[in-house]
């Protein structure tokens, strides 16, 4: 039998004192490293030095060091505010990034949330932080502007979805109300019409579910989604590395189109940016949006969404607009005239009672009880056709095909990598700063491994 040697029973190490320094315990090409060699965080300390007093009270917690330890939980996935402070303990990577020496005592949680409550209270700090860091990277030449990619996804709510109160609530008003009104006002103008009876707009009111536990959070109900009580997250990122250039939280039942003009011309103001492109989901698709859209000179790339259908009834493409006589031609040939543009920014097209009584057509073109057949078009509608038009286009399939590899990749990996699946605390203004930090992290992220220098391999 052979022997390979003795085996001896292993001695305690833990006690051994040991010299180290916390600079050879870091590898050097570890994410920390890397992050803290390309972004400056100094700007912070100006930026809330206002919040806290120059002369009164106990010294506080470095607000950059306590940045820093939000971002940490945001770049590795923890969820929990103890828990990071757990994970600062034992990680000499962490502690190397934070600046905290072997032996240092570590803040207790209660820092973190006293802090967000007391004098965090708004949005405006993590908004100035995000714009800084997005400033960082476009002096880095990270971000080109010209094409950017918006969509949404969504939060769960840290609320049951059992207790909920029913409430007439009214929806959110869109951006382009005002612009609206004045375009339906030159419309019936045109059409000869006598102007509508002043009324002030009012949004749609809709009976909904409120939840108990956080009131600020939408019920969802939306085709190939969960039904709950969730928020989403719209985010806007750029079309070259993926940078995000705007974050912006909303009850998920909040359409995916009323804040996006107002987060676009925010970018465009805030980082000098000149717009030429935006590729959107199917969402986007309105003739707001288009006219928007064309009125800043941006062409506007939108997904396609199938229109719904009555069973048994031709679809609307079957009536063609002819714009030369401003009138819709049925597919029997009848010529469908202009009656009236209502409120809401509609033209109604009708058709001859008299005529539709005696078609082959009537019982597959309405159900009207006085067989006339009524179109409608929105006087925006052009804006919309043209943007339609732009996603059939060569260019417009290759840009609209980017969007996998930008928006949706971000949302991938932050919800896979950063813990977004979920809202962390509760409340509208919690909310919207987790979007904030969490885009921030991943923006961090990003530029710090564009600007890594690459490994150099040495030839075979």
């Amino acid at each position: 039998m052979i022997q390979w040697g003795m085996l001896k029973k292993p001695s305690p190490h833990q006690t051994e004192l040991e010299m180290v320094t916390l600079e050879s315990l870091v590898p050097a090409d570890h994410l920390l490293r890397k992050i803290d060699a390309v972004i400056d965080f100094s700007f912070i300390h100006d930026r809330v030095s206002g919040l806290y007093c120059p002369d009164n009270g106990r010294p506080a917690l470095d607000p950059v060091l306590m940045f820093k330890a939000l971002f940490l939980g945001y770049l590795f996935g923890i969820r929990s505010e103890r828990q990071l402070v757990r994970e600062i303990e034992v990680n000499v990577a962490y502690r190397w990034f934070l600046r905290m020496k072997l032996t240092e005592a570590v803040f207790d949680a209660s820092t973190l949330s006293q802090n967000r409550r007391r004098r965090y209270t708004d949005t405006s700090v993590a908004q100035d932080i995000f714009d800084g860091i997005v400033e960082q990277a476009i002096k880095h030449g990270l971000v080109d502007g010209t094409v950017l990619y918006t969509d949404s996804t969504h939060l769960k709510a840290n609320a049951n979805k059992n207790k909920w109160d029913k409430k007439v609530v009214a929806k959110s008003r869109s951006a382009y109300w005002d612009d609206l009104d004045l375009a339906i006002e030159e419309d019936r103008e045109t059409h000869g019409k006598k102007p509508l009876k002043a009324k002030e707009r009012h949004p749609v009111e809709k009976e909904t579910k409120i939840s108990r536990t956080d009131r600020d959070a939408g019920y969802m109900v939306r085709d190939g989604k969960p039904k709950g009580f969730f928020y989403l997250d719209h985010r806007t990122v750029d079309g070259r590395l993926g940078i995000i250039t705007d974050t912006h939280a909303t009850p998920a039942n909040v359409h995916d189109s009323i804040p996006y003009l107002d987060r676009l011309d925010r970018q465009r103001r805030r980082f000098g940016l000149d717009v030429h492109a935006v590729g959107l989901d199917a969402g986007y698709a309105t003739a707001g949006i288009a006219k928007g859209l064309e009125d800043r000179d941006i062409l506007g790339v939108t997904g396609y969404r199938r229109p719904n259908l009555r069973k048994g009834f031709m679809p609307k493409r079957k009536y063609i607009y002819e714009k030369e006589r401003d009138a819709y031609r049925c597919p029997n040939g009848q010529i469908l005239s202009y009656a009236t543009t209502d409120r809401n920014g509609y033209r109604h097209y009708r058709s001859d009672p008299a005529k539709c009584k005696t078609c082959p057509l009537l019982a597959s073109c309405t159900a009207n009880a006085k067989h006339q057949k009524t179109v409608t078009r929105h006087v925006w509608q052009d804006a919309r056709d043209k943007a339609d038009a732009y996603r059939l286009t060569d260019w417009g399939k290759r840009l609209y095909k980017r969007r996998k590899e930008t928006v949706e990749r971000s949302f991938a990996d932050a919800k896979q990598l950063h813990g977004h699946r979920y809202a962390r605390f509760r409340g509208l203004t919690a909310v919207k700063v987790q979007c904030l930090l969490a885009a921030t992290a991943q923006n961090i992220k990003k530029i710090a491994l564009a600007l890594a220098p690459k490994p150099q391999h040495s030839p075979a």
